[in-house]
Formats: C-alpha cells, structure tokens, sequence
C-alpha cells in the first residue's frame, strides 16, 4: 500500500508568494513635504490622500502610493511630484526627473520637486545643475534646513575641487585652464575673495584690465574694509588710467590708516595727474548756501565734470576781475569752454547770484559741450509739448528753460511755473548737476 504523503507549506510563504515585491528605499532619498498654501487648496478627502500617498513614499511602498495618486490624477497639484518621488524610488531617474519637471510646469515655485530634482542631479553626477536647482529652492524657501545643509556641503565641495585645481595648474605655469577652474569655483561661491583676486591677478597678468577691475570691485565691495583688497582695486585702476576712481579709493585708504606713507605718496601723484589741489574751504559750504554765485557754478562745473571738460586749447579770455576769486582757477576754464560767459566790459562777477533762468542757459551750453565731444543727451519729452505758466514764448530765456525742463533736470511748482528770476541754492545747483551727471553716465 502506498502512504500518501501530505506536503505541509507554511502560510507565510504562500502569503509572502502573493505580496508585491517593493523595491528598496533609496539610502539617500529625502522626500520634501508640500507647502502649506498648496495644500490648504485641497478638499479634504484629497489631502488625506495626499498624506497616505507620501506616507507610503516614505516607507519605500511606491505600488501603494502610485495608486493613490492615480486616483487623484494628473489634475491634482501633488501628482506629479509624488511620481516623481515614485520612480526615484525604483530607480527611474529619467521618469522621475520628467515627471518633477511636469510639476515645475504647473508650479514653478514648487521647492519638494526643485528638491527631488537636485537630488537625481546629484545621483547622476551632474553637480552643477543640483547645486542650481537647491538654490532655486531656498529662493522659494529659505528655511528650509535641509536644503540649505546640502547645498552648503555641495558648494564647499564643488568650490574647493575647482580652487585646487586652479592652483594645481597655476604652479604648472597653466593660466588658460587655472583662469577655467577659478571661473568655476566663483560659479559655486561667488563671494570667495581668494577666487576674485586670483583671477584679478591672471586677467592683469594677461593685459586685460577691464576683466581684472570686474574682480577687483568683487572683492572690494564684498569687503569694504580691507585695505589690502582696497589698495589692490585702487592700483589696478590706476595702471587702467581710472585715476579719479583710484584717488576716490586711496583716500577711503587713508582714513583707515593716516601713517600709510605709500599711499599719501599714491594719493599726491594722482592729485599732480589730475591737476587737482586741495579744494578752498569755500566749496565745502557751498551746498549750504542759501543763493549760488557765480564763481560758486564755476567750481561746481570744475569738480564734478572734470574728468569730462577738456583742457581749452585756446588762450584763456581777459577777465579783470577775478584775481581774488577763491574760484579763479575753475572760472578760467569754464569760461573759456564757453560754459560761462565773460561780460564785454571783461568782468566775470564772480560774486554776482545766478538766477533760475541763467542756470537753466548754464545748463543748456554744458550740455551742447558734451554732445560736442560725442557724448549722448537724451530729452525725456519734446520741448514744445512743455507749458510754463510763467515764462511766455517770447521771454529772452525760453527756450533755455523748455530745453531743460524736457531734459528734467529742473522742474516746475505745482502751478507748471519756473520762476526764472529766483535766485537758486548751493543745494539746488548741486542737484541739477547731479541729475545731468547720471544722465551721461
């Protein structure tokens, strides 16, 4: 007789052998909530969904989850990320980073898919975009603290990798490929002053002192208060000519460290290019003054525009009555481009207010001087579509007055009237020369 043999199978492998199979958690994979204001816009059947859907993410159970967000479907504003999550679970990089972008598509300020973006990116070892897509999301949301963790650790990565390769080839006497590799690191911290002088030094080293002052102004305006950086800059704009720039700086030098002999050295060699000398105490009060003279406009005109007045090459007109001018130096050559008048009778009247009226002539002339030399002034509006109410067609200073009034460098009362025979301020007159100043800048 044969024994019938009675095969016992375990329920727990018959029911191991029906479960589904999910594939491991990714060791790395940190899943970013949903903001707040999206989620507050669900139904609430949806955003228990949405949490049952991301809790299930978490535990690694991508079939579960998918199917829960298959039920919300695409038209729900968590779909797409949560697939993205889905397929970066089971390895899907190419589906996982579609589908995050779909959801940027929708929600460009969504940081959970820039988050699950830069972490495919980083799988992948494409670096540089992960490090793009964190700092997008901490645009979106600064606090978040582990975006910030991981971009300041692939920052400092990807920075010191291309600083020390930069100076690998630096001492290989490789300038082409050490200027590449500083280019790269300023891309992963563009604050590093050692990465904008280094380059400084290659561009001045190569002749290219517009790119060596790009860096040099970096660095100096990321650290206003180093002296070394600052002397750095100043120097450089010096060797480019830039000599009112490199005064302006050196003297910012000065007041951090008067018994700097070196630099009172640079500071009067500029002054001697520049044919500046110490201004009279007498300019510092003219933005107090309550009227402007005449003699007060010529040293305006001398100071501010100097870099752009030119040296009059014809000899300098008769004036007798500026010998004691404190401005006779600045009157001499205003007057002699043709900015300032000299009376027939060869008297200047150095002391003598200028009105509104006269300014706005002033004014005019400078700004014919400068187009003369080729520099662009641009009028706001059209000269003829200007009304002032009191200063008709036929007054002698009209079309000074409309001309610079189209230009807005001085303007009406509320009344649309210019009043042309008031006297003008130190501080008004400071201010149109100013605004015409940014004008041609």
């Amino acid at each position: 007789m044969v024994k019938k043999v009675t095969l016992l199978i375990p329920l727990c492998l018959i029911l191991s052998a029906c479960a589904t199979v999910e594939p491991p958690l990714q060791p790395f994979l940190y899943i970013e909530n949903l903001p707040p204001a999206l989620v507050s816009s669900l139904s609430l059947e949806e955003r228990i969904a949405v949490e049952e859907a991301w809790r299930e993410i978490r535990l690694g159970r991508a079939a579960k989850a998918e199917k829960i967000l298959l039920r919300l479907g695409p038209e729900s504003p968590a779909y797409f990320v949560g697939i993205g999550y889905i397929r970066f679970l089971i390895d899907d990089l190419a589906a996982a980073e579609e589908n995050f972008k779909l959801a940027l598509e929708n929600a460009p300020d969504l940081a959970s898919a820039r988050i699950g973006l830069a972490q495919i990116y980083q799988k992948s070892e494409r670096e540089e975009q992960a490090f793009s897509e964190y700092q997008e999301a901490l645009k979106v949301d600064p606090g978040n603290d582990w975006a910030r963790q991981e971009f300041k650790l692939l920052r400092d990565k990807k920075f010191g990798e291309f600083r020390d390769s930069a100076q690998a080839y630096a001492a290989e006497g490789d300038q082409e490929h050490s200027r590449e590799a500083y280019l790269k690191a300023l891309f992963f911290a563009p604050d590093s002053i050692e990465a904008h002088l280094a380059l400084a030094e290659i561009y001045r080293s190569e002749d290219r002192a517009d790119d060596a002052l790009v860096h040099l102004k970096a660095a100096a305006d990321l650290e206003p208060d180093n002296a070394q950086v600052l002397k750095a800059y100043a120097d450089a704009l010096f060797g480019a000519e830039q000599y009112q720039r490199s005064l302006d700086l050196y003297e910012n030098i000065r007041e951090m460290d008067a018994g700097d002999k070196d630099v009172q050295a640079r500071i009067e060699s500029l002054k001697n290019k520049l044919g500046i000398f110490e201004l009279p105490g007498q300019y510092g009060t003219i933005a107090g003054a309550p009227v402007v003279s005449r003699e007060d406009l010529a040293a305006l005109l001398g100071v501010k525009f100097k870099d752009v007045l030119e040296t009059p090459a014809a000899k300098p007109p008769i004036i007798v009555d500026i010998a004691t001018s404190w401005a006779s130096k600045f009157i001499i050559r205003a007057a002699s481009l043709g900015i300032l008048d000299v009376y027939a009778n060869h008297t200047f009247e150095p002391k003598k207010v200028v009105t509104r009226a006269e300014m706005a002539e002033i004014l005019l002339r400078l700004i014919d001087y400068l187009k003369g030399r080729g520099i662009k002034v641009i009028q706001s509006f059209p000269p003829e579509k200007i009304q002032v109410s009191d200063v008709p067609p036929e007054h002698v200073y009209f079309q000074p007055i409309v001309q610079i009034l189209a230009y807005q460098i001085m303007d009406l009362s509320a009344l649309k009237a210019f009043r042309p025979d008031q006297s003008l301020s130190g501080s008004e007159a400071i201010k149109a020369l100013d605004i015409l100043l940014a004008l041609i800048r």
